[in-house]
Order: C-alpha cells, then sequence, then structure tokens
C-alpha cells in the first residue's frame, strides 16, 4: 500500500538531497555498539553523508532496532564489506584520500586535512581500534586535539567532531550550494526517498 506524500514533504526531501555530499564516507570499522553506530549515523545524515560503509570481521553489526536509530538509518545507504582491499579500492575510486583515526607518533590533527577533497574516514573499534589488516593499507591518520587528561572521545562523538570540520571546510568552500549528485543521480534518489 502506497501512501501520497505531500508537497512539503517532496521540497524537504529535494532540499536535504542537493546537499547531501557524494564523497565524504565514514568507514565503521567493527563498532559494535548500537547506540555508538546510531549516532554515527544521525551525524551523518545532519551533515549531508549520503552513504557509509561497514567493515565488519570481528564483530557483528548491532541490532539497531526501531527506537535508537530509525530515524537516521532509514536515509543513509549502508555497503558492506569483508575484503579489506576492496573496501580501500572502493572508498578511494576516482582519487580522494582514506583516513583512519589513531594516535600513532605519525598521526595528524583533523584541521591540517584538506577535506574539500573526496575524503573517507575510517573510524575504529572502540577497544582494539583499527583493524591490522586495514591499518597496512591506510597509512594516514587522524586525531582530534584533546586538552584534558581523558586521551580519546567515544567513537561517536570522534565521527560527528570530524564530520563538522569537513562542513565547515566544504561549506566555506559553497560545495553545499550545488548538488553533488549528477541530475540522474539526484532523480534516483529523489524516487527512493519519496517512497519512504
Amino acid at each position: 500500500m502506497s501512501r501520497e506524500i505531500t508537497e512539503k514533504r517532496k521540497q524537504r526531501i529535494d532540499n536535504v538531497l542537493a546537499k547531501r555530499q557524494k564523497d565524504l564516507t565514514l568507514v565503521m570499522d567493527n563498532i559494535w555498539d548500537p547506540h555508538n553506530v546510531s549516532a554515527v549515523l544521525r551525524s551523518c545524515d545532519a551533515f549531508g553523508v549520503s552513504d557509509v560503509h561497514l567493515y565488519y570481521t570481528t564483530s557483528s553489526w548491532p541490532d539497531l532496532g526501531k527506537k535508537s536509530s530509525a530515524s537516521a538509518k532509514k536515509w543513509i545507504r549502508r555497503t558492506r564489506h569483508v575484503d579489506p582491499a576492496g573496501l580501500v579500492e572502493a572508498v578511494t575510486q576516482g582519487g580522494g584520500q582514506i583516513l583512519r583515526t589513531g594516535f600513532s607518533e605519525t598521526a595528524r590533527p583533523v584541521m591540517d586535512f584538506d577535506f574539500t577533497i573526496p575524503t573517507a574516514v575510517i573510524l575504529s573499534n572502540e577497544h582494539r581500534g583499527t583493524a591490522p589488516e586495514l591499518a597496512e593499507l591506510v597509512p594516514d591518520e587522524i586525531y582530534i586535539p584533546m586538552q584534558g587528561m581523558v586521551q580519546s572521545f567515544n567513537v561517536s562523538v570522534a565521527a560527528a567532531i570530524i564530520l563538522y570540520e569537513a562542513f565547515k571546510q566544504r561549506n566555506e568552500a559553497g560545495m553545499y550550494d550545488e548538488p553533488s549528485f549528477d541530475p540522474e543521480e539526484l532523480e534516483q534518489l529523489k524516487a527512493e526517498w519519496y517512497s519512504r
């Protein structure tokens, strides 16, 4: 049974899709806590990320339930990967950078990276960090400078801060002023979203 969509709802969808960023994505690397995953998806929606990639080899994709993230997971496309090289290739098609969160000696602050180029950021597992097989393929490490005694943010908070930095740079560059999807892709997305 299909339901009618109002013009107001269509306009809202059109406006949101016009700002979605085709070439900004996150990779969830075995993040197991459903509350963290839900919060990451909400941040993706808020900052215009259209797709996320899931790398789950040691943890299961959490059951998000209906309450925790129904509003966000509905609007973010998810692609699963089990092959690390295939994942890296998929998120860097057409150039761009892939970064991973971490604290090694070569890690650089989030502000040092140019987020106006195509970018994928790997959000590492809450306890184990980046999967070793991914770390081997992704040398560039990103961290958020902190001034307190605690050494790291919760993964969902880190995602929001990183995405805000990307949003700030892209917004200043006018990248939210024009759709990043081509007209055909945009029409296809609209048709999908109108039916949700």
